[in-house]
C-alpha cells in the first residue's frame, strides 16, 4: 500500500474590510497547509490482484487482511474450497426418556427419529455430496443410512464423529443423575469444560477430537460433505471451526435433525453459512445451498 501527504485547500470569500486583510490572509493560508493523508491499493510491484491477495492475505469469502480474523482448522492448504453439512441425528429412544447418552450405543432412533431422517433426506436433495461422513454409533449410522439411500458411494464411519464419552452418567435419566451424583452432573450442566472423570476431562477431549475429525473430512478429495453425528460433537466441530474454547459449548444448540452449513477457503478458514435449520422439520422446505 503506498501512502502520501496532500494538502487541503480552501479558499475564504470575504467582504472583510482592508484592515482585516492580514488576518484574512493568515486564515487562508492556514488552511491551505492543512494536511491529509491519501492511499492507495498500489505499490511499487503494481495494483493489488485477486491473485496478490490469495498469496498475501488471510481470506474468507471477500474479507482480506483482517489479522486474526479467521484461524485455520487444517493448518495446511486444502486442494480446493469446502462445502461441509453438518446434521444431527434424528431422535432416539433416550432422547424421549431423557437420559444421558454419551457414547452409549444402547440408545436407537425412535419411529419418529426415523421420520425426521427421512425430511433431513428431502431437504438437501438440491445440493450434490461427494461423501458422507457418519458416527458409527447406531442413533447417528440409521440417520446416515437414511439420508445416504440410494447412492453409489458407500457411508464413512469415523471415530472421530463419536459421541462424547460420560462415564458413569451414561444411560441415567437426568433427574435421578442429578440426585445421585449432583457436583457431577451440575458441573457438566452448568460448566461443562471443567467437568472430568478420574483426571479426563471429556469435553476438552472432544476438542481435540473434532480438530481430528475436521482434518479427516476435509483432507479427503471432493468439495462437499455430508457429516451425520451427535449433539456435543456437532457443538465442538463448530466451535473449533470457528475458533471457540470449550468454555463456549452451551452457547450453541442443535436441535435433532438440525442442519448447519460450513465453507471452507483453500487456507482451510471456515465460514459459518447457517446454524441449526429446522425450517424442514416442520414443512417441505428445500435447501438450495
Amino acid at each position: 500500500m503506498v501512502c502520501e501527504a496532500l494538502s487541503l485547500t480552501i479558499p475564504f470569500f470575504t467582504n472583510l474590510a482592508s484592515k482585516d486583510a492580514k488576518l484574512a490572509t493568515n486564515r487562508y493560508n492556514l488552511c491551505r497547509s492543512t494536511p491529509r493523508i491519501r492511499c492507495s491499493s498500489s505499490s511499487a510491484e503494481g495494483p493489488v490482484t485477486a491473485d496478490k491477495l490469495e498469496n498475501d492475505y488471510a481470506l474468507t469469502g471477500t474479507a482480506y487482511d483482517f489479522e486474526r480474523g479467521t484461524i485455520s482448522i487444517t493448518r495446511e492448504s486444502l486442494s480446493s474450497p469446502k462445502k461441509v453439512i453438518l446434521v444431527r441425528h434424528g431422535l432416539s429412544t433416550w432422547n424421549e426418556e431423557g437420559r444421558v447418552q454419551g457414547s452409549s450405543n444402547l440408545s436407537v432412533l425412535t419411529e419418529a427419529g426415523v421420520k425426521q431422517a427421512e425430511r433431513c433426506r428431502y431437504a438437501p436433495a438440491k445440493m450434490h455430496f461427494d461423501k458422507c461422513f457418519s458416527s458409527p454409533i447406531s442413533r447417528a449410522k440409521t440417520t446416515a443410512e437414511v439420508l445416504w439411500q440410494g447412492r453409489e458411494e458407500p457411508l464413512v464411519f469415523l471415530d472421530s464423529l463419536k459421541e462424547a464419552h460420560l462415564f458413569f452418567l451414561e444411560g441415567m435419566k437426568n433427574v435421578d443423575a442429578k440426585v445421585i451424583y449432583p457436583k457431577e452432573y451440575i458441573t457438566w450442566r452448568e460448566d461443562p469444560a471443567n467437568f472430568y472423570v478420574n483426571g479426563v476431562y471429556p469435553l476438552r477431549r472432544l476438542w481435540a477430537t473434532a480438530r481430528d475429525a475436521w482434518r479427516e473430512i476435509l483432507f479427503t478429495p471432493g468439495e462437499s460433505f455430508l457429516v451425520v453425528t451427535h449433539k456435543s460433537i456437532v457443538r465442538a466441530l463448530i466451535c473449533t471451526a470457528l475458533g471457540l474454547p470449550p468454555e463456549r459449548f452451551r452457547s450453541i444448540d442443535v436441535n435433532n435433525g438440525g442442519i448447519s452449513t460450513f465453507v471452507f477457503n483453500k487456507r482451510g478458514e471456515a465460514m459459518l453459512k447457517s446454524l441449526n435449520m429446522t425450517a424442514h422439520m416442520y414443512s417441505d422446505h428445500v435447501y438450495l445451498s
